[in-house]
């Protein structure tokens, strides 16, 4: 349990943080733009806000997120929970309750990321509706689900994490042509959003608590990638959700389209 003295001296690295951006802020809006702050209290009430908030979220991350990410991972590799006698050779099959952990976790915290439900939303105002909110937030968590499981697999056996991102945007690069060029930005800004409060803290957790836990993996080598895989594959899935849409959108209208001349 984080104490008082820890709690004021992160509130004050979390504020040296925040300060440059409200020195470029303050600066553009005096010197530049050369107006007063509309609202300046309800203004720097929110600073004070984004301060404390930011604290405590910090102090999350350290005493609950990070633990767990860590404990889940340790736990789900343990030799007594997956049976293992002493000294056996390494198997990644023995492995799959790491995997089906990863893409549990991946597909959850991404679902209730609030980033996405902010891009999400938007899409589908912007859209009027072409894009549905409900489905594009479905798409970004299985992307991420798929990723995250992948990242995991690749943790456990150890093969080198440039073939896969690279195979990645092979993929990626192949549906930018073929996709709607309506959902492509949305696709590659779907891959950031994910990179946000919920989902960076537990699957970090996880890479490095597997790479500390599974036999003959290194935590500075191995513990690090499941964010770039958490980040690739949402926009493979949400053009092939886009493209899985569109494909079924023109043959119900192939379908309407025989009906009405078997008619006439």
């Amino acid at each position: 349990m984080i104490g008082v003295l820890e709690f004021f001296q992160l509130l004050w690295s979390t504020m040296m943080d925040v300060l440059p951006i409200a020195t470029v802020l303050f600066c553009f809006q005096f010197f530049v733009i050369r107006k007063p702050v509309a609202n300046a209290r309800s203004v720097l009430l929110g600073f004070a806000f984004v301060l404390v908030g930011l604290t405590f979220f910090l102090v999350g991350l350290e005493t609950a997120l990070f633990p767990v990410g860590r404990l889940m991972a340790e736990q789900l590799t343990s030799p007594i929970f997956l049976e293992l006698t002493e000294g056996a050779p390494l198997d990644w099959r023995d492995y799959y309750w790491v995997y089906a952990f990863g893409f549990a976790i991946g597909f959850s915290t991404t679902f209730a990321e609030p980033a996405l439900l902010a891009v999400a939303s938007k899409a589908s105002e912007v859209s009027g509706g072409a894009i549905s909110a409900w489905g594009l937030r479905v798409a970004v968590a299985c992307g991420v689900a798929v990723g995250v499981s992948l990242g995991t697999y690749r943790i456990v056996t150890g093969a080198p994490i440039h073939y896969f991102i690279m195979a990645g945007y092979l993929i990626v690069v192949v549906q930018t042509f073929f996709a709607p060029k309506l959902i492509v930005p949305i696709a590659f800004d779907s891959g950031g959003v994910t990179t946000s409060t919920v989902t960076v803290p537990l699957i970090a957790a996880l890479g490095l608590g597997l790479a500390e836990t599974v036999p003959g993996r290194n935590p500075l080598v191995d513990g690090f990638g499941l964010i770039a895989f958490a980040c690739l594959f949402p926009v493979i899935s949400v053009m092939a959700y886009a493209q899985v849409t569109e494909f079924q959108a023109q043959r119900i209208k192939r379908i309407r389209a025989r009906r009405d001349r078997d008619r006439e």
